[in-house]
């Protein structure tokens, strides 16, 4: 590419990106919103959940699908359990099927639990066995939408994404999935990586990456949108506060948001705030609440690290968290993640 054409291309995806931020921003359009997640393992995926729960009751965003990106049987239901929670118990869900990565939970266990009643204490009515898959569910779903409308939060392994930029026409569009995405996404956030060093390591290996490495490059390389990355030094700087889990959930008894977080972590444990700030960082982007590198391109190589190269031209972003922005952050993903269902 000769350096005219290279800065053709650069003013043209900055025109882009200006469109979709200002779009993104513009008041009484709720976002159209697909989260892709691995819900499992931490906490951090249900109070993202919750994050979105109330932002769409505030009228900044509209949950279109969740997929669910381990292969754990209970992962489908519960998320059902907390969209019935907050009263959106028909928002469909889809799941990795065969293939996806294997995880263990301390809080999945907690759909299945009943009452002194015998009653379910988080109902909802999804059956595992009739759960879609999650890419056939993402292809039906963008292609309903309009043209560049949707933004894709993933905050967990890359499967069901690098599946279906992988995927062939079908029944619901007559677009690869590279194409499909191309046409009807508009940014994609996601927790992965590492962009600063951790403990000393410049070069460290993210879990959501390291889990499905194959997947994460696939994504990184064919991805035809903008990409905000969110780094594990992110969430490692914004703990959520135990006070929170013990003070501000109390509206409800049971509430799946504490009880998850109590089983993954009882208080006062402070976890991190990962999955959260991806969410932030995709519906409100225009609050301040965090700065952006200049545009570029993430490589992931073979062990799962994450470089960062500035280029123009690049589709890729990542955010960067400021001292000073560092106590509005936290009490937006408190306040947020605690309002309770509309």
């Amino acid at each position: 590419m000769n350096t005219t054409t290279r800065i053709r291309a650069a003013l043209a995806l900055a025109i882009v990106i200006l469109m979709d931020r200002a779009s993104l921003a513009r008041a009484g359009e709720p976002i159209p919103l697909i989260f892709d997640t691995d819900i499992c393992g931490d906490c951090d995926d249900v109070l993202a959940l919750g994050m979105i729960h109330a932002l769409q009751s505030r009228g900044q965003c509209r949950l279109l699908a969740v997929t669910v990106s381990v292969q754990h049987p209970q992962a489908a239901p519960f998320v059902d359990a907390v969209n019935t929670f907050y009263k959106r118990g028909s928002i469909p869900i889809g799941a990795v099927g065969p293939g996806g990565v294997v995880e263990k939970s301390a809080f999945l266990s907690l759909v299945d639990e009943k009452d002194a009643a015998g009653r379910s204490r988080y109902p909802h009515d999804l059956d595992p066995k009739q759960v879609p898959a999650a890419v056939d569910l993402l292809r039906s779903t963008l292609a309903a939408q309009p043209d560049h409308s949707v933004v894709m939060i993933q905050v967990g392994f890359f499967t069901n994404l690098a599946r279906l930029l992988e995927s062939g026409p079908d029944a619901h569009s007559p677009l690869t999935g590279r194409a499909l995405l191309e046409r009807k996404v508009r940014l994609l956030s996601l927790m992965a990586g590492a962009f600063q060093p951790i403990d000393g390591d410049p070069h460290y290996r993210e879990y959501n990456v390291v889990r499905d490495v194959k997947s994460a490059r696939i994504v990184a390389d064919m991805w035809p949108t903008p990409m905000i990355y969110s780094g594990f030094e992110i969430g490692i700087a914004l703990p959520y506060p135990a006070s929170s889990i013990e003070r501000d959930f109390t509206y409800a008894r049971p509430h799946p948001l504490e009880d998850a977080y109590r089983r993954r972590n009882p208080p006062p444990h402070n976890r991190p705030t990962w999955d959260l700030t991806s969410v932030l960082a995709a519906v409100e982007p225009d609050r301040g609440y965090f700065d952006l590198s200049p545009q570029g391109k993430v490589k992931i190589a073979a062990d799962g690290s994450t470089t960062f190269t500035t280029d123009p031209a690049g589709r890729h972003q990542y955010l960067i968290l400021r001292d000073a922005q560092r106590p509005r952050v936290l009490e937006a993903l408190v306040q947020l993640s605690s309002q309770p269902p509309a």
